[in-house]
């Protein structure tokens, strides 16, 4: 990526933002921006007139194809293992044309699938049979509900009581040497819990010992990975505790700016936010010279364009520039080298979340639940297969038998495999649930992945060659296509398995092998890198179901 083209786009600061100005242009016209206007941003920010035009291309919802969307239906795993959205469609072409219905992938409502959006809602379960009432944009059919609970301690889970009382940690933090601060989060041994586990204490000492006037908090919350809810409970349920995470992360890293990448998929949690944000200046806890501690400090969202790609720290980075979100070389890494070519420090929102915990009870308090490696709580998604579908709050080190028969009660039908950390993590057969604990290193030791840590289920009546089908595509689809391994490995991988299962073809064992070796790797960044792991585990587990499939 061109530094020069950073630094243009960051002429204006992340208020009057190229990307976020391309995304009100899209919804004024019906989808997309047109070129004249395209010209005119490439014209304002001193960039190419192919750069605006190859941003806008990029994204679900800002590319031409896009225009005159009415509807979006979910195509995640989720829904698309459960087998539900063929209804959907088929109910939603009863009032709207094909080509006004689009793809979305994952709406975060995979407890209960069914899930399309309109109309800036999210709609899932029973909400299609009242597309009548949806159309004629009657309230309230647009909320879910799903099981919440927490196995022991409410960390991630407790009631909100006020933003005066929730805040006061923050204010006592002030008063203190930020440095101090910044060893109780190091002590806690926090880990990143996007998917990498990187320690959240490092990664914010990095930043802070990287001198420059200008240093930015980006809050991660573009929780692409189907069955993955969690993100969205807590931006929605819990949006303090996310703005906390970040006030406290702009204190110790000298940050003046937080920045919120919130999901296109996850309308109503932007608002959510926005209200959460408002709150707090008008409390006097955000702006300029917080409380008169000489702390400065403001919050900018922005709003995604459908991309799984900007999950990946780098691409999002690019995103926020208006650029195309490919990934970028590391070294330099963000804490270095980030928005702008400011420091900055990325993480998730739940990884943020945890900090009022830490702050308000120190860091050895949270660094003694869970194991020595894996400190803390961890948020868990259940889908639709559960009898008890929903987000359950546990402590790391929690036996995998334990969230799937005691709190998720089980399956509801038979189920032979689950997916767990999104469409990269892991392919778990059942019969290894007895075998792992809730923790990077259980999961890690068995050839897995804990990542997200959200459980998609994969039933006995479900092709596993189908399902590696559709990773490589959804893989395929969503590659920023930096990287010859990814971009051309994944979209060789889709072709060879949907052939196989469409014909009498066969896959070359060997070609297949060589073909998810390059991809591990070559590819840049975790996308290509990460998808050969399921397919792997698939080869490994269901050898007996593939055999049809592959040369013997």
């Amino acid at each position: 990526m061109s530094d020069n083209l950073s630094e243009l786009s960051g002429r204006k600061g992340v208020e009057d933002n190229l990307f976020d100005r391309m995304g009100k242009l899209a919804i004024q016209n019906g989808g997309t921006p047109n070129q004249e206007e395209l010209d005119e941003l490439a014209k304002e920010f001193l960039i190419g007139k192919a750069n605006t035009f190859g941003t806008a291309t990029f994204y679900d919802f800002l590319r031409p194809e896009n225009k005159g969307k009415k509807v979006y239906v979910c195509n995640g795993t989720a829904c698309e293992c459960a087998g539900t959205q063929d209804k959907v469609i088929d109910q939603l072409k009863g009032k709207f044309n094909a080509d006004e219905i689009g793809h979305m992938t994952c709406l975060g409502r995979c407890h209960e699938n069914s899930a399309f959006f309109y109309n800036g809602k999210n709609y899932s379960g029973n909400a299609i049979e009242n597309l009548n009432d949806i159309v004629q944009n009657k309230e309230g059919l647009n909320r879910d509900k799903y099981k919440v609970k927490a196995l022991g301690k409410e960390i991630l889970t407790a009631p909100f009581t006020d933003i005066d009382a929730y805040y006061q940690p923050f204010l006592e933090a002030l008063k203190k040497d930020s440095k101090s601060v910044l060893e109780e989060i190091k002590t806690s041994n926090v880990r990143g819990r996007g998917g990498a586990g990187f320690p959240m204490g490092l990664k914010l000492e990095f930043c802070r010992n990287t001198e420059n006037e200008t240093k930015f908090i980006i809050c991660n919350a573009d929780e692409g990975d189907p069955g993955a809810y969690s993100d969205r409970y807590l931006l929605e349920e819990r949006p303090h505790s996310v703005l906390f995470g970040m006030l406290i992360a702009g204190y110790l890293t000298h940050a003046s700016y937080g920045v919120l990448y919130i999901r296109a998929e996850y309308p109503e949690a932007a608002d959510i936010v926005q209200q959460a944000i408002d709150e707090l200046r008008s409390k006097g806890l955000i702006g300029k010279d917080i409380m008169g501690s000489g702390f400065n400090y403001d919050f900018k969202i922005i709003r995604a364009q459908g991309s799984y790609i900007c999950g990946e720290e780098t691409a999002l980075i690019n995103s926020i520039e208006g650029q195309r979100p490919e990934v970028r070389v590391r070294p330099p890494y963000p804490a270095q080298k980030g928005l702008f070519n400011k420091p900055t420090v990325v993480n998730n929102v739940e990884t943020l979340a945890a900090l009022h915990y830490i702050i308000s009870n120190g860091g050895e308090a949270w660094k003694k639940i869970g194991t020595a490696k894996s400190s803390g709580t961890k948020l868990v998604c259940l889908d639709s297969f559960f009898n008890n579908p929903g987000m359950y709050e546990v402590e790391m080190g929690t036996p995998m038998s334990t969230v799937i028969n005691e709190l998720g009660g089980g399956f509801k039908t038979p189920v032979k495999a689950m997916q767990i950390g999104g469409p990269l993590g892991g392919l778990v057969p059942t019969h290894k649930i007895n075998d792992l604990t809730l923790d990077f290193e259980s999961f890690a030791n068995a050839g897995f992945l804990l990542g997200h840590a959200s459980v998609v289920c994969v039933p006995e009546s479900y092709p596993i060659a189908k399902f590696i089908e559709h990773l490589f595509d959804f893989a395929s689809y969503e590659s920023c296509g930096k990287c010859f391994p990814c971009r051309l490995g994944t979209k060789r991988g889709y072709e060879l398995f949907e052939k196989a299962n469409t014909t009498d073809f066969k896959i070359s064992k060997t070609l297949l092998n060589d073909l998810l070796n390059t991809l591990e790797q070559g590819s840049l960044c975790a996308h290509g890198g990460g998808i050969p792991l399921p397919v792997k585990n698939a080869l490994q587990y269901f050898e007996s179901e593939l055999a049809t499939k592959l040369e013997a």
